[in-house]
């Protein structure tokens, strides 16, 4: 079992389109590039960059966590879910993307508690009457999951009441974090339009940047579906505008590269 989100898009390396070489730089690099403007220093042909860096999930930050992790902790109910079928399991968030990730997990888990540290969820009003009418969900409302609990696998959880201050011990073996995603792009900042979360921001259907021939794709750009297959699909996306960029400038020398 995999304690991480969903696959992110992996970067293209090498490829060539129409006999130019397009590069998916390294991070530091692309970042050099977009703040110093370093493009006359590469080679010729090198006209078009792509940034597939992904997003990695929010974690709790208990001490414990990454003891735990593909040992009963996950932050991805689609990749792990399976691995818990038949068991107790617990959800930890109040958004839409926890809500869902618990809903799914009904159709294998026995029971799904899912703890949120407030007394109302943010989840949409569709998801959260799902959630309530839903037998196999049990909503630990004020509730702060403060210590995981096994051996060589979690065994249980610890929750405090964030009222009360209570703590209940909830014996289960999968607990999945939903609290959200951090986008890597902390280096393009200033640098590529992104929005307040921190994902680039691209034209309507399309991968293009705010940046002339830089493209994005994956979850560097998506919050929505955050899965292999869909970040996928956007790097062949990419890659097919990339092209058409490429064969627009063929004839024409790009204004950043030297004569």
């Amino acid at each position: 079992m995999g304690a991480r989100p969903a696959v992110p898009a992996t970067s293209l390396d090498r490829r060539t389109l129409r006999e130019e070489v397009v590069v998916v730089l390294a991070l530091s690099l692309l970042a050099s590039i977009l703040a110093e403007d370093k493009i006359g220093r590469l080679e010729k042909n090198l006209v078009e960059t792509g940034i597939a860096t992904g997003a990695s999930a929010k974690y709790l930050g208990l001490p414990s966590e990454e003891a735990f992790a593909g040992r009963g902790v996950s932050a991805c109910a689609t990749c792990d879910g399976f691995f818990f079928r038949g068991q107790t399991i617990a959800v930890i968030g109040g958004g839409d993307s926890a809500v869902e990730e618990a809903t799914f997990l009904t159709r294998l888990a026995e029971q799904v508690y899912l703890v949120h540290r407030r007394d109302e969820l943010r989840a949409s009003k569709i998801m959260q009457e799902r959630a309530f009418n839903n037998p196999k969900i049990s909503v630990r409302w004020n509730s702060q999951v403060t210590k995981l609990v096994g051996d060589k696998k979690l065994e249980s959880i610890e929750v405090t009441d964030t009222v009360t201050g209570a703590v209940e011990r909830i014996a289960l073996s999968g607990l999945f974090v939903a609290i959200g995603h951090n986008p890597a792009t902390e280096i393009f900042r200033g640098q590529i339009d992104m929005d307040e979360e921190g994902y680039i921001r691209t034209a309507p259907d399309s991968t293009r940047t705010s940046v002339p021939g830089v493209f994005a794709a994956g979850d560097v750009k998506d919050k929505v579906f955050r899965q292999a297959v869909t970040a996928a699909g956007m790097g062949c996306m990419a890659a097919l505008e990339a092209e058409r960029y490429l064969a627009h400038i063929k004839n024409a020398r790009p204004r950043f590269l030297p004569p």
